[in-house]
């Protein structure tokens, strides 16, 4: 396929969507939150980095998932040296992520599509944020996640693939595995695969890659550092997860296994149709064998996580189907599009665009009129007021609170006041895939805690004595020494924490 001409003109006009792509993938994700969802983890991972001292309790919760990551390393070491701010830092870091998606859409438009008006059409496509039945991702997310930017240079890499830039292709690979190790794997079996069907000379350097990943896991797991990973999840362990149910795919109802499995077939049927047509190229042949090994590998460790393999679950494959979902919109695009005239093209992306925007509009003015589109740091409130209370306080103060606090108020103890909390639990859970020893940490407090509502002061005490807490916030009236109070929170002391940081 002749790919469409990139003019001084349609230059102009895909820069000038950069913008609009930041703004309506924004919207559609109900508007950028700092510090949210796992915001809740990776924040505090970059205070940690900034400063070592910080979190004296909850620093092992916290690099157990940040020990995988370099971008705390990064961020901290740019904080220091331009003195930005963490909000600023993770900002800038979610336009980052988001452009370099955007620049995916670009470069895969102008290679597989004819016309500019159908690369407008998938770009308006990817800003449909959605969740992949059953599994733990989205499709975007409002708030900078390592993961974003990976898929970001993964969509690149598929574009320098198509354009036959094989080395770019893997380098880009490369780059994207030191955001997030597991979203650049799925790329490097997509890309990897794809390769050695188009191209001869990659089948023996793919074959020795195989082998020596393979054996290097098989190290790994059975003397090296993922010798926790080779144990399996005893009851307690998955406990400790706080019913995510949806990592263990054996146990998925039958719509998700439609909807997931019918990715891979709709992806097949689009090829299918531009094969009878002629416009399919065998990259594109390959690409979708590419996406059809990724599946497969979902499908052969499906045993090992139905059997609760550490590793099999942590790795959690049925992210996958991420990747086959974007190359679905993809084709599904090219098949659409191919068949339809200049005007056919303009009306099919006038509509997609149509719904693109109005979704957004709608999530950010009816479903959630109280967000602003760019919430750049914690939301002013009642809960925030009471956190900025703590973060005056010493960095070894330690703070008990609802182990729901997140959800219930928008923003975790650690993210608003840079404090240890005895329990922040959809985070602590989350975490606890990783390691047994977080998942017995987490388990343990959960149970220690019990209906936080109902606390009263006695049991806050013997909670104060047994982990050496400082203060408890609460919307309860309680005997205890009060420290601070607004209109809805109340804040007790339960041991001195030494003098104000």
């Amino acid at each position: 396929m002749r790919p469409f001409p990139l003019r001084l003109s349609t230059v102009a006009l895909l820069g000038a969507s950069l913008v609009c792509f930041v703004l309506v993938s924004t919207a559609n994700g109900a508007g950028y939150r700092y510090g949210a969802s796992d915001g809740a983890a990776y924040v505090p991972a970059v205070m940690l980095a900034e400063n070592p001292a910080s979190f004296p309790r909850d620093a092992p919760l916290i690099r157990t998932q940040g020990q995988f990551f370099i971008f705390d390393d990064v961020l901290a070491a740019i904080g220091r040296v331009t003195g930005a701010s963490v909000e600023s830092l993770f900002l800038c870091a979610y336009v980052v992520a988001v452009a370099m998606v955007w620049l995916g859409v670009v470069l895969v438009g102008a290679r597989l599509y004819t016309s500019v008006w159908l690369a407008l059409a998938f770009g308006a496509l990817v800003t449909l944020r959605h969740h992949i039945p059953r599994t733990s991702v989205n499709s975007l997310e409002p708030y900078f996640q390592s993961r974003m930017l990976a898929f970001g240079l993964g969509m690149i890499a598929v574009a320098a693939f198509l354009r036959r830039r094989a080395a770019v292709s893997v380098a880009l690979v490369a780059v994207a595995a030191l955001c997030h190790v597991t979203t650049a794997l799925w790329f490097a079996i997509l890309i990897g695969t794809a390769l050695m069907i188009v191209d001869r000379r990659w089948r023996r350097p793919g074959a020795v890659a195989i082998g020596v990943a393979l054996l290097v896991l098989a190290w790994a797991m059975a003397a090296g550092p993922l010798q926790a990973g080779a144990s399996t999840m005893d009851a307690s362990w998955v406990e400790a997860l706080g019913g995510r149910d949806f990592i263990f795919a054996n146990e998925w109802p039958l719509w998700a296994w439609m909807a997931n499995i019918g990715l891979l077939a709709a992806l097949w049927t689009a090829h299918a149709v531009r094969t009878r047509r002629g416009t399919a190229t065998p990259a594109d042949a390959a690409l979708v064998w590419g996406a059809t090994a990724l599946v497969a590998l979902f499908l052969i460790t499906l045993p090992a996580v139905a059997a609760r393999v550490a590793l099999a679950v942590q790795f959690q494959f049925s992210r996958v189907f991420w990747i086959v979902d974007l190359l679905v919109a993809m084709y599904l695009i090219a098949a659409i599009g191919e068949r339809l005239g200049r005007r056919g093209t303009i009306l099919l992306a006038s509509v997609v665009l149509a719904a693109a925007g109005s979704r957004g509009a709608y999530i950010m003015w009816r479903e959630h009129p109280e967000r602003p589109l760019f919430q750049v740091s914690v939301p002013a409130s009642q809960w925030t007021d009471a956190m900025r209370w703590i973060a005056r306080r010493p960095l070894d103060a330690h703070v008990l609170a609802d182990p729901g606090h997140a959800f219930k108020y928008g923003v975790s103890v650690r993210v608003a006041a840079g404090r240890d909390v005895l329990l922040e639990d959809d985070k602590d859970a989350a975490i606890a895939m990783y390691s047994r020893a977080i998942a017995q940490r987490v388990l343990e407090r959960r149970r220690a805690l019990g209906d936080f509502p109902a606390m009263t002061a006695p049991a806050a005490r013997a909670l104060a004595e047994r982990y050496d807490l400082h203060y408890l916030v609460t919307e309860a009236a309680l005997p205890l020494p009060e420290v601070y109070r607004n209109a809805q929170f109340r804040i007790y002391a339960l041991k001195p924490a030494g003098p104000a940081s």
